[in-house]
């Protein structure tokens, strides 16, 4: 299937380009497209042009051939005869005309949001490494990736954001200023801050390319076992990478079981979601792709698992797309126990294409089934074990993201529950650890193997 199996690329190398992807309203799954569509002759500059690369490339991909029976050689002759003021005019129309598809995730992206969406698929942000939020004492520094710019400037969390580039801070919203922050790599950035000690400093930052963790990972101690407990944000294009670090440092420091915590990650890239169920699944499917034509594409594991330790997934309602993938995989192939709330129930892959004019267009293009060849469509992944947490603990782990995974969250402290009988059996065995040597590991990961 072409939009599956070719090779998938860094987002920031696929300007114009066709990526897959598996989020509830966003994506999951990268793939580079080879030809730009054709378009209509006479169009050139015009609204009407990225209008018909956008019919084209729902002609050609999308999942249903039927269209939903919807006349879709109608809805181009429709789009192409329509008079449109401004390409906001034209964009609101070509919107109409997606939802008659009644498909939520075929959907068009302006310019601002398709640059949004693939930095944030490409784990990726040119910048200067801040974290902010907004407070009543104005935009504070909340937070500060590590070998950024900002680290080494000295910046620190809880500094006050005043001037950004001689404008300033007051009345602007944290979007705003994260515009104002980012720029081109290499480019200059001053910033105004106001030190946790009230004195005021003016520093000059440089931009650049700085990665953005989605991977948490630390050791604890739950009912006599050492748990090394993981939770993974997004299916970023660094969360592969980030994923074995995570695994390999805590299989080192003594972990004898894990918890991976995919609670309220709601997908990212189709590659992502594979290299990390491999690395955890010896052998066995998957993932199981169907495209419109009825060709089917099953993914399995390529014995390069990095650990056979005792395993449980953390899952919820916001579990989403690549989430149900990894979670599909581990839990039909028995290599974990499933925790937490039914999943949210997404079985559809869509590839992102960027449009001439930096705008982009996500269309589905396949449906899929886990390897039980269960399809999840809208009733999600029903957990081995159900741990519904009270509005009260929602809350507490809601608003202080650092008592999940430990013994104030009930669903981890459950499954440490449900792992613990075969990590004694481990242990009196004198069963070892595994862990591959690099040498084992994927040779391109966040790319389709041929």
């Amino acid at each position: 299937m072409k939009n599956i199996a070719c090779a998938l690329g860094l987002l920031k190398n696929c300007s114009i380009g066709a990526v897959a992807f598996l989020v509830p309203a966003i994506v999951t799954g990268v793939l580079p497209s080879t030809t730009a569509p054709a378009t209509a002759s006479g169009f050139q500059d015009s609204p009407k042009m990225v209008l018909d690369e956008a019919w084209q490339l729902v002609y050609q991909e999308y999942v249903d051939s039927n269209f939903n029976r919807v006349d879709w050689l109608g809805v181009r002759q429709t789009l192409l005869s329509g008079e449109y003021t401004s390409r906001d005019a034209a964009y609101s129309e070509l919107r109409r005309v997606l939802r008659r598809l009644e498909d939520p995730y075929t959907r068009f992206l302006n310019p601002a949001q398709y640059a949004a969406l693939t930095e944030q698929t490409s784990g990726e942000v040119t910048g200067v490494g801040i974290r902010l939020q907004s407070t009543e004492d104005g935009l504070i520094v909340s937070g500060i990736l590590n070998h950024s710019p900002a680290q080494r400037a000295g910046v620190e969390p809880g500094d006050t954001i005043l001037i950004i580039d001689g404008r300033s801070s007051q009345n602007l919203t944290v979007e705003n200023a994260s515009q104002l922050i980012r720029g081109e790599s290499g480019s200059q950035l001053s910033l105004t801050l106001r030190r946790v000690d009230g004195s005021e400093e003016t520093i000059i930052l440089t931009r650049e390319v700085v990665s953005v963790p989605t991977v948490n990972f630390e050791l604890q101690r739950e009912g006599g076992v050492a748990v090394g407990y993981i939770r993974l944000d997004e299916f970023s294009a660094h969360a592969a990478e980030q994923m074995h670090t995570a695994i390999d440092t805590l299989t080192s420091d003594g972990a004898e079981a894990y918890e991976l915590d995919l609670r309220g990650n709601p997908g990212g890239l189709l590659q992502a979601s594979i290299d990390i169920s491999r690395m955890w699944l010896p052998r066995g499917s998957i993932v199981r792709t169907v495209d419109r034509d009825g060709h089917s594409d099953e993914i399995s594991a390529n014995r390069t698992a990095v650990t056979d330790l005792p395993l449980a997934v953390l899952v919820n309602g916001q579990s989403a797309s690549s989430s149900e993938i990894v979670t599909g995989a581990l839990g039909d192939n028995d290599r974990a126990v499933v925790v937490g709330n039914p999943t949210f129930g997404k079985a559809l892959v869509q590839s992102l294409h960027g449009l001439s004019d930096g705008s982009g267009i996500a269309v589905t293009v396949a449906h899929y089934y886990t390897p039980d060849g269960t399809d999840i469509s809208t009733r999600g992944i029903t957990p081995d074990i159900n741990v519904t947490l009270t509005s009260q603990q929602q809350r507490a782990l809601e608003t202080n993201p650092d008592l999940r995974g430990t013994s104030a969250d009930p669903q981890f402290v459950r499954a440490v529950d449900a792992i613990e009988q075969s990590v004694v059996a481990r242990r009196q065995s004198g069963a070892a650890p595994a862990l591959a040597s690099p040498a084992q590991l994927p040779s391109q990961l966040g790319r389709i193997e041929p």
